[in-house]
């Protein structure tokens, strides 16, 4: 019997709730250069064909979410509202809905990071083609261009040589099934996906990205957001 091509899937944790960001709302509605940030993401992966369809993954008791799809509908993604207290959580409960729905344990799934809403439709597509044929799968990630300090007590401690590391970014694309065993194997506390496919003994494929693919994270980050919103849309 064949194995029927493997599809791709987007996965969007939508359910923290953005205490760095000193807003008044979580981060991911916060609006940047017009629009929501989360829409700016969701729009983003509208725009590449490969994805079958994507996932929101919200809080259950998001009371913002429903406003915000309503007045910017996206039908290439559905909502879950199965978030859990971490990313891991809200990552492996969004791997079960979509598994729910009928993707299978091939099929390759993108997670992404709401407030990295700068990535761009071409960003995705060269991770897709990058890792495609790929065994493992792989991440967006930009190699590390400052020095790298250790810190005790306010102080430095010891300078890091930058040689080989990376700065990690998403989309990160694994396979639902493999993802799904690494998340619930190193448990709701790991970072990203990457580390738990890691932890699993795998290496996942680092594909070069761009430093504007960075995460909204702090007050400052959404004015230089909006300024590289500005300088596209004048582009």
């Amino acid at each position: 019997m064949n194995t029927p091509p493997a599809r791709f899937f987007a996965l969007i944790p939508c359910a923290g709730t953005g205490s760095r960001a000193g807003t008044s709302r979580p981060k991911q509605y916060q609006e940047i250069a017009g629009l929501p940030m989360v829409v700016h993401t969701l729009n983003a992966f509208a725009q590449v064909p490969e994805i079958d369809r994507g996932l929101l993954v919200v809080r259950k008791d998001d009371a913002f979410v429903a406003n915000v799809m309503s007045s910017h509908p996206q039908p290439l993604f559905s909502l879950a509202y199965v978030g859990g207290a971490t990313r891991a959580a809200s990552v492996l409960a969004g791997l079960h809905q979509l598994a729910q729905q009928g993707a299978n344990e091939n099929d390759w799934v993108l997670v992404h990071d709401a407030a990295r809403c700068l990535v761009t439709p071409s960003q995705i597509k060269f991770l897709i083609h990058s890792c495609k044929d790929d065994f493992v799968g792989g991440l967006l990630a930009q190699p590390l261009a400052d020095t790298l300090k250790n810190e005790v007590l306010g102080r430095v401690s010891n300078t890091l040589p930058r040689d080989g590391k990376w700065l990690a970014q998403t989309p990160q694309m694994f396979h639902l099934g493999a993802l799904s065993v690494a998340l619930q194997k190193a448990g709701c506390e790991v970072t990203d996906e990457s580390s738990a496919m890691e932890a699993m003994g795998w290496a996942p494929r680092l594909v070069s990205s761009s430093a504007q693919n960075f995460k909204v994270t702090y007050p400052d980050d959404f004015a230089l957001a909006h300024h590289v919103f500005k300088g596209r849309s004048e582009g």
